[in-house]
């Protein structure tokens, strides 16, 4: 095999080219990734919107089972949003929860939406940039050391990168464009996490204003090989062993799976969430939208998408905290409808099996 075939997965003593996903807000619990490491993959500890603290305790209950696993990093890139703007969209928000209550959904009636003023992104309002704990969380994986480090939402200072390459770790960067790529290959990472828009939930973009066009995944992949020799990794709708065979044979040394591990009992799915995946509240089609968190994400389609995704603007993590409560009510209340139900386009694949069988049979006869 080719050393782009080879490179990352070979050296943290993975022996099949599947990669568990990281996903914030709860799926990518310690179990998940333990699961993944288990099975001779590689899974991967979401630190999006974790406390400093909470990272580090799930970094070492992971080590005290494997040592094979790696820490997904959001970096700072706010999308500022205008008062006026936010307060447009707070007050679909209330409308369309309005709209549910008197079609049945007594919770709806029930959630008192933020003031736009307390929300983190606003550029008419005081006090620092909402970083994620950047700072924290990098001093946590210099004392908390693991072999896997990847990065989405944007491209971190050399520095930075100098910084977590120095604990030991080879960092990978998220990319979803050839531009992308490119960038990150000059700044020193050491491989590329290829996303394209068919993934399931947030998109790693960089540009969250302008996103790029949606590209078959095997078609990013593909130029994205010819412009790096970094080994890379493929992710979005893979959805079964041809998939993955796929992505192997178009240049990705592994293939990344997010959906198709949400159903898992390891997991930490919402329950409403999985039994969404598994029989869609609407539409049966998934829909880009910036409405629950003002970032690019996948979801199923459902009441809220249908009734806001056209006129949501862009404004992270300002629309993120404001939808925060009423994402929590509607998942008290087990209502699909007002729930961000990520998903990738090869959604219908998900099974309630265990992770590990569902990594495995992915893998199918490939090892490394």
């Amino acid at each position: 095999m080719s050393s782009r075939r080879t490179g990352l997965l070979a050296s943290v003593g993975a022996t099949i080219p599947v990669v568990a996903a990281p996903m914030a807000g709860g799926p990518s619990r310690p179990e998940l990734v333990v699961a993944a490491a288990a099975a001779g993959g590689v899974g991967f500890l979401a630190a999006g919107y974790k406390r400093p603290e909470d990272l580090a305790a799930q970094i070492q209950q992971v080590q005290q089972s494997t040592p094979r696993f790696g820490v997904n990093l959001f970096v700072p890139n706010p999308v500022p949003i205008g008062l006026e703007e936010l307060d447009r969209h707070r007050a679909e928000l209330q409308q369309w929860l309005g709209d549910h209550a008197r079609a049945g959904a007594g919770w709806a009636a029930e959630v008192e939406l933020p003031e736009i003023s307390s929300l983190a992104g606003v550029t008419s309002a005081p006090g620092e940039v909402w970083e994620d704990f950047w700072e924290q969380k990098l001093e946590v994986l210099e004392a908390n050391p693991v072999p896997l480090i990847s990065l989405t939402f944007g491209l971190p200072s050399a520095l930075d990168i100098a910084r977590m390459r120095a604990t030991g770790a080879k960092v990978l960067q998220t990319v979803t464009s050839v531009a992308e790529a490119v960038s990150a290959t000059g700044a020193g990472v050491d491989g590329l996490i290829v996303q394209a828009s068919s993934a399931g939930g947030h998109s790693g973009t960089w540009t969250p204003r302008d996103p790029p066009a949606e590209i078959d995944l095997l078609e990013l992949l593909q130029a994205v090989s010819g412009r790096t020799e970094l080994p890379l990794w493929a992710a979005g709708g893979i959805a079964d062993a041809e998939g993955v065979s796929s992505v192997l044979h178009a240049g990705a040394e592994g293939a990344v799976l997010g959906t198709a591990l949400l159903r898992c009992p390891e997991s930490g799915t919402h329950p409403v969430h999985q039994q969404a995946l598994a029989a869609p509240p609407g539409v049966s089609e998934t829909i880009m939208t910036t409405a629950f968190s003002g970032r690019p994400a996948r979801a199923l389609r459902n009441s809220l998408t249908e009734a806001l995704t056209a006129s949501a603007p862009s404004g992270f993590p300002a629309l993120h905290q404001l939808s925060a409560g009423l994402r929590r009510a509607a998942g008290a209340a087990s209502d699909p409808h007002g729930l961000n139900l990520w998903a990738g386009t090869g959604f219908a694949a998900a099974r309630s099996d265990p992770a590990g069988e569902v990594m495995r049979c992915f893998a199918g006869g490939h090892r490394i």
